[in-house]
């Protein structure tokens, strides 16, 4: 039997990061597949991560700021404005 897919954000701090990067997208002015190309990772991998439900890498991270042009600064700053929105 394969293994259960996961559906729901791994934590809030996965669905933070995952809000912020699509936010980051979209004011970029690209797909996910714009940004796949441009990252050379699959479409899969950046839909899963903007659900929250991959565990980027630290390698991974600094690849998605520089292909959406921002700091990582920035990326931190906006999620924590979404964590802060998140929590309960």
């Amino acid at each position: 039997m394969p293994p259960r897919r996961r559906i729901q954000p791994r934590s809030l701090d996965h669905q933070a990061l995952g809000e912020a990067l699509k936010e980051l997208r979209i004011e970029a002015q690209l797909t996910h597949e714009e940004l796949a190309d441009r990252l050379e990772m699959s479409f899969q991998r950046i839909s899963e991560l903007e659900r929250g439900i991959a565990n980027p890498t630290f390698a991974t991270l600094l690849r998605l700021t520089q292909g959406l042009n921002v700091d990582l600064d920035e990326l931190v700053r906006r999620i924590e404005k979404r964590r802060c929105s998140l929590t309960p």
